[in-house]
Parts: structure tokens; sequence; C-alpha cells
């Protein structure tokens, strides 16, 4: 039997971010844990234009491929963890870009988040990301991983978090997991009638 599928979505994607190693280090330490297929997508390699489709995206009527990749990924996905970091006391364009351009394939999806940045662990950026979120139904794990001085922990191309940083992780894929099990029939209910 296969396992369900998680998203770890690499919000940043400025040149020199240090989100792409949070994520590489989380994906790895999501899949030693083995409740999930763990898939990393980069959003600086998906590459989203700034949101180009004519018509909103509750009306599920995409035009570009770009649109319809990112449709197709996010309703396959069974769960999905945000690798974000802290922009300005808010989440990063890129990811409300990526929020925004879909609607009804984030319904009931279990969501969890890597938070990233200076004092704060980039914990504000979460409350910033959780609004539009709520607003399309997905389904928050509380338990959360947040690492603080995130620049302290990076050396020679790689991330290495401190211990209370690595213990975090199982349980907000507990948590996930959980949450995967209790939604599932009902997240594949409202995929079905878009084809998914």
């Amino acid at each position: 039997m296969s396992l369900p599928v998680l998203l770890a979505v690499v919000c940043s994607t400025r040149p020199g971010r240090v989100g792409r190693l949070v994520g590489d280090w989380f994906v790895e330490s999501a899949r030693e844990i083995g409740s999930f297929d763990v898939r990393l997508v980069d959003l600086a390699e998906l590459g989203l234009p700034l949101m180009d489709e004519p018509k909103h995206p509750r009306f599920h009527e995409y035009t570009h491929e770009h649109t319809l990749r990112w449709s197709r990924t996010v309703a396959g996905a069974d769960a999905l963890v945000w690798v974000q970091p802290e922009y300005n006391y808010s989440m990063c364009a890129s990811q409300k870009n990526a929020i925004d351009y879909l609607a009804l394939e984030w319904a009931g999806l279990p969501t969890g988040f890597v938070s990233y940045g200076a004092i704060s662990g980039g914990l504000r950026g979460v409350e910033h990301a959780k609004q539009p979120l709520a607003s399309l139904s997905v389904a928050f794990a509380q338990p959360a991983v947040a690492v603080p001085l995130v620049a302290t922990y990076v050396s020679d191309g790689a991330f290495s978090p401190p211990k209370v940083v690595v213990d975090s992780v199982a349980p907000m894929m507990a948590e996930l997991a959980t949450l995967h099990g209790a939604l599932a029939d009902a997240r594949r209910a409202k995929l079905e009638p878009l084809g998914y």
C-alpha cells in the first residue's frame, strides 16, 4: 500500500535564500518518520508568474499550463507543509501568489509550517499565511517547526538545527497523519467534481 503524499513547499525564491537548505533538511527528517511519501516543491523552480489567470480560481477554469500543473500538484497531495521565511512580519510574496492561484484544491488539506527567521523564528509570517489559508478551508496542524536565528545554523552550505528544532518535527508529522486520516474521504469528495 502506498503512503499518502505530503508536499514540502519551499516558499522563498530570492537569490541567496536559506529556504532550500531548510526545506531539504525537513524533507529528509520527515521521510525518516515514514508516515508520508514526502516530496519537495520549490517555488523558485515552479516559476509561477504573478497571478495571470483571467477567471477567479473558484471557477476552476484555468487557461495556463503553469496553473494546471500547480493545480494537479496540490490536488494530488494528502498533506502540505510550507517551508517559509518571515518578510517584514509577514509571508513572502511568492507564497501568497502560490496560494491565490488556486481555491478548491486547498479544501480539507492538512497543513503544517516550518518557519524560519531571526528572533521570531518566522512565526509572524505563519500567522499571516494562516489568514488566507483558513478562508480556503485547510486544516492546520497545531504543532509547528520554528527556527529562530536561522543563520546561526547554516554553515558550508548545510543547515544543522539544534535538538529542540529537530524534536519538533515528529509532533507536527503525527498531527498531519491524524488529520489526513480524519479528512481523507471528505477531501476526496471535494476534489472528485474537479476531475481529480
